[in-house]
């Protein structure tokens, strides 16, 4: 499947991929990545914005919110990885994740699965609201919905700076070449033309979620009926991922996923992830839509004549 390929743009054979170093910058022994970098801006623009919206709900306080932020930050980094153990790395070679246990923390070698880093959000969430039972669980989730998509946007970025997550072959006028490493980490050869994948989940995943979730966040009659947001986000990713995944290369060179589908053949194991959060947030979507924050059933949002 070609993404947009009916588009021609004669004069651009394809697009330089822009050599950026990913350290941006060495401290004595201590390098300083773009990656990172990307995952502290999502955090902290996230935490700003989330803060800067405290006052659209009635039961969440921003000392509470404070409390959240470091259970965000373990959700993130526990989930992330052991989401990118389970649904990638044991397709590709599990017996190294039952004889050497380390493997599960090493970050470095395998990186962090998004599916795996939003249920360990939600699980933490969950923990952290047994402790304030006072705070509404889908305001909350709300909150972090309309932030999400900033992280999502440096995290994708983050990637394009490292040549990574790249797409497919293709020969739309937009492709690029990325760099390929050998065994030494040292930049060898340059790939054949290829989707940048990445550009497209950080405008979709992004930029365009971040517009959309806040549009939703800004209707009171949306707001009022906290977990449609939340519903949203859990759709809008799925489907921008799902969708995507079409023209992405296979996390680890996996080109299927888990299951076989009858005349359908074979998913990614993104799209097998992406697909019941879209399930799952329609679900909570149509669900939350008839409930108020306080939990007393609302009056419908459809219009009457």
């Amino acid at each position: 499947m070609e993404f947009m390929s009916g588009w021609v743009l004669p004069l651009l054979a394809e697009i330089p991929f822009p050599q950026i170093d990913p350290v941006l910058v060495s401290i004595g022994p201590i390098p300083i990545r773009w990656y990172s970098l990307s995952y502290i801006a999502g955090l902290i623009l996230g935490y700003v914005w989330v803060r800067a919206n405290l006052k659209h709900t009635r039961t969440v306080e921003m000392r509470a919110m404070d409390d959240l932020f470091l259970w965000i930050i373990i959700g993130v980094v526990f989930g992330g990885r052991i989401g990118s153990v389970l649904f990638y790395g044991f397709q590709q070679d599990s017996q190294r994740y039952f004889s050497d246990p380390m493997a599960w923390l090493a970050v470095w070698d395998g990186g962090m699965s998004f599916h795996g880093g939003f249920l360990g959000v939600l699980l933490a969430v969950v923990i952290w609201s047994r402790f304030n039972p006072k705070t509404r669980f889908w305001e909350v989730t709300d909150l972090l919905a309309i932030s999400a998509p900033i992280g999502l946007f440096f995290g994708r970025i983050a990637n394009f700076i490292n040549g990574e997550l790249y797409g497919r072959p293709t020969d739309v006028p937009w492709a690029m070449r990325f760099p390929t490493f050998g065994p030494n980490g040292v930049k060898d050869q340059w790939t054949e033309p290829r989707h940048p994948s990445q550009l497209y989940e950080s405008f979709l995943e992004g930029l365009v979620l971040l517009i959309v979730l806040n549009v939703m966040w800004r209707n009171p009659a949306i707001r009022d009926r906290a977990g449609i947001v939340t519903g949203g986000f859990m759709a809008g990713y799925g489907f921008f991922r799902f969708l995507v995944e079409f023209v992405r290369k296979p996390d680890n060179g996996i080109e299927a996923g888990f299951f076989k589908f009858a005349g359908l053949g074979t998913f990614t194991t993104g799209q097998e992830l992406s697909f019941p959060m879209i399930i799952a947030g329609v679900a909570l979507m149509l669900w939350r839509r008839n409930q108020t924050t306080s939990g007393t059933p609302a009056p419908s949002l459809s219009r009457h004549p």
